[in-house]
């Protein structure tokens, strides 16, 4: 299936996707790699346009590092939310399957990276990263069950779980990342 129509299912019919995704037997990197990275990469590159040339105070320099930082977060959060999700599923009665955990992580949040294209317009950015979050939340809601073989009364904790690790990972990513690259070409934070 190609990336564009996985993008497109997930998001408009995703109770029959998460169904197809389950038949499938991806492994975890290359699911990354022709996945999400090239997601990533979009998001990044809007946000490198956003910042570069859209947003008024912005430079080529900070549009960078925005950007790397981004596709950097992205790729670490998302792996290693799917280890949390991956180490907790028996905490959750779940099956304990890195690929499915891999593959749920990745695929619920679609529309998170869908939503951050809008960062190519910085100051309404914020509002599809937004939306796109809260969608892969319901996303979440509807996979569980279908790729960890999580029970119906497990799912609300177990998907606030890893929504909360998912943001907090992303936030500690996202700040140590910023310290990093900003620091050196002297733009502090």
């Amino acid at each position: 299936m190609s990336l564009i129509d996985r993008v497109k299912n997930i998001i408009l019919k995703p109770k029959e996707e998460w169904q197809v995704i389950n038949a499938e037997t991806n492994s975890g990197m290359p699911l990354i790699i022709s996945y999400l990275v090239p997601l990533a990469a979009a998001a990044a590159i809007a946000t490198f346009i956003g910042y570069a040339f859209v947003f008024g105070q912005g430079s080529f320099k900070s549009g960078l590092i925005m950007a790397v930082a981004m596709l950097i977060q992205l790729i670490i959060s998302v792996y290693l939310t799917a280890f949390i999700a991956d180490a907790l599923a028996p905490s959750f009665a779940s099956e304990k399957n890195m690929n499915k955990s891999i593959q749920l992580v990745v695929y619920a949040a679609t529309p998170a990276y869908v939503g951050s294209l809008l960062n190519i317009l910085p100051f309404i950015g914020w509002l599809g990263s937004l939306a796109g979050a809260i969608y892969s939340i319901y996303l979440f809601y509807l996979g569980m069950p279908i790729l960890k073989k999580t029970p119906e009364d497990k799912v609300p904790v177990y998907m606030i779980v890893l929504i909360l690790s998912l943001a907090i990972i992303y936030s500690i990513i996202r700040y140590i990342l910023l310290n990093i690259l900003y620091t050196p070409v002297g733009i502090g934070i």
